[in-house]
């Protein structure tokens, strides 16, 4: 959710625990994965959109989006910012980074490691950590069971219990045999439930393997499941499961399953083009399903550089198909707009009165975290984003994580040396400060305007009706 303004911080005590991470995460310039809408400034625009696509995922459709920006310009933060909101409007959300060892599609089972990434990191509201297939499925039997009791008025000691309930877990499950792979999946879900009923944890614990695609052939994984299953979740075909995920926990009554995929960069760093190329085309089929409406229930955010998307030469721009569907329009490059209604979003840099926001925020929570008086002025802020700016020699802030590392190492040093002033710091001893050009009225305004996001992303959540809403027996 977006940061509460400084007055509400203020009146509020954050956790210890979430406040150590927090500071531990800037400080090392790692994007912090608990407390990071405390720290939340500005995206107004990019943040719309990406609510607008999550509504849309609500509401049986898909999403594709690329958030694109420099190394350290704030990708991760917007990902992570992504998934608390999503949390928060219950939806089951997955993440993964990209590495050498985790991509699209590879000979090496590149592509299965990415997939087993994004169920090991699967979470929901009650379980934001990651880890969540288990809770999923086990919370979604006891509402089937509650629904039982309710509805036909039996009682877990009745005979004919099981029966009923068993129904009711094929009639949900058979409604994914129709979509690529859907009748295995079925049946993998009602062997879970199999193992629930005869309180039998080998059955339980190779449907959650399956699921989370962890056997590494075919014939381990039939002996495993019973020969209930004709095939396993490979290299080729991960996405079709994540497709049926989707399709799954919507059934059982979440609102949908979105992706975060960061560290696109390590595609454009694939040495050989034709292992580079199939996972662009890998891409480009992720992006078709989701743009043409193939996939449902299912929202996808992936982060890259300009590099990686613009680069006609390795670049996702080198694979003409891929170039066409994302290619800014000339139109809104001739006028120098910045449109985030397009397949990528490109983060730009934050004005003056954000990064004022920002630096104001680390003040207030390096103050919280060691327990001692706010000691930094707002002119003294102003003084260090003038010389921020001086020593970048640019006209604008253009990498949030290097401002906030600087800053929290100069809160640092006065703190651990009482006797050194904040401007000998920053600036040396021969510092004579000057007028920093910050917009009060601005800054205020951000504040209401975040304040104002942050009620709605609530109100929205807490308002929904039971069909759509967080529902405490029937995940």
């Amino acid at each position: 959710m977006t940061a509460p303004s400084l007055q509400g911080q203020k009146s509020s005590k954050i956790p210890r625990r979430i406040l150590t991470a927090l500071i531990n995460s800037i400080s090392a310039g790692v994007t912090p994965r608990t407390g990071i809408e405390h720290l939340a400034v500005g995206r107004k625009e990019e943040i719309g959109a990406l609510l607008t696509d999550m509504d849309n995922v609500g509401d049986g459709g898909s999403g594709f989006r690329i958030v694109s920006g420099p190394f350290g310009s704030g990708k991760s933060f917007l990902l992570q910012l992504a998934r608390n909101y999503a949390l928060e409007r219950n939806y089951v959300v997955m993440d993964a980074d990209l590495s050498p060892e985790r991509r699209l599609t590879g000979t090496q089972g590149q592509g299965l490691a990415i997939y087993r990434e994004l169920t090991r990191n699967m979470a929901i509201k009650t379980r934001p950590d990651g880890g969540a297939l288990p809770t999923i499925l086990e919370k979604w039997i006891s509402g089937v069971q509650a629904d039982v009791m309710r509805e036909q008025g039996l009682s877990a000691s009745d005979p004919v219990f099981e029966t009923s309930v068993s129904k009711a877990i094929v009639a949900a499950v058979c409604q994914m045999e129709g979509l690529v792979h859907g009748f295995d999946f079925s049946q993998v879900i009602a062997r879970y439930w199999q193992g629930n009923v005869e309180q039998d944890d080998a059955k339980k614990t190779a449907s959650l393997r399956w699921l989370r695609g962890e056997y590494a052939t075919k014939t381990e994984a039939r002996e495993a499941m019973g020969g209930t299953v004709r095939v396993m979740i490979d290299d080729d075909g991960w996405y079709d499961y994540v497709k049926l995920l989707a399709s799954f926990v919507t059934t059982i009554g979440y609102r949908g399953l979105i992706v975060l995929i960061d560290e696109g960069v390590n595609l454009y760093k694939i040495s050989h083009t034709q292992a580079r190329l199939a996972n662009y085309e890998k891409l480009l089929t992720i992006l078709n399903d989701c743009l043409q409406g193939r996939a449902q229930r299912l929202g996808i955010i992936f982060g890259a550089t300009p590099q990686m998307v613009e680069d006609t030469r390795r670049g996702l721009f080198s694979y003409e198909a891929l170039r066409t569907r994302l290619q800014e329009s000339r139109y809104a490059s001739q006028a120098g707009l910045h449109d985030v209604t397009g397949t990528v979003i490109k983060l730009e840099p934050l004005s003056f009165e954000e990064v004022f926001v920002l630096l104001q925020r680390l003040r207030f929570l390096h103050a919280m975290h060691l327990g001692y008086p706010e000691k930094v002025s707002d002119d003294q802020l102003k003084g260090f984003m003038e010389e921020t700016l001086s020593r970048l020699g640019a006209q604008r802030f253009s990498t949030p994580r290097e401002i906030i590392r600087d800053f929290i190492t100069v809160l640092n040093l006065i703190h651990q040396h009482p006797e050194l002033e904040f401007e000998a710091v920053v600036h040396g001893t021969d510092y004579k400060p000057s007028a920093a050009a910050i917009d009060v009225e601005a800054v205020t305004s951000l504040q209401e305007e975040e304040d104002k996001l942050d009620t709605t992303v609530k109100s929205e959540s807490q308002d929904m009706p039971p069909s759509e809403s967080f529902k405490e027996f029937k995940l």
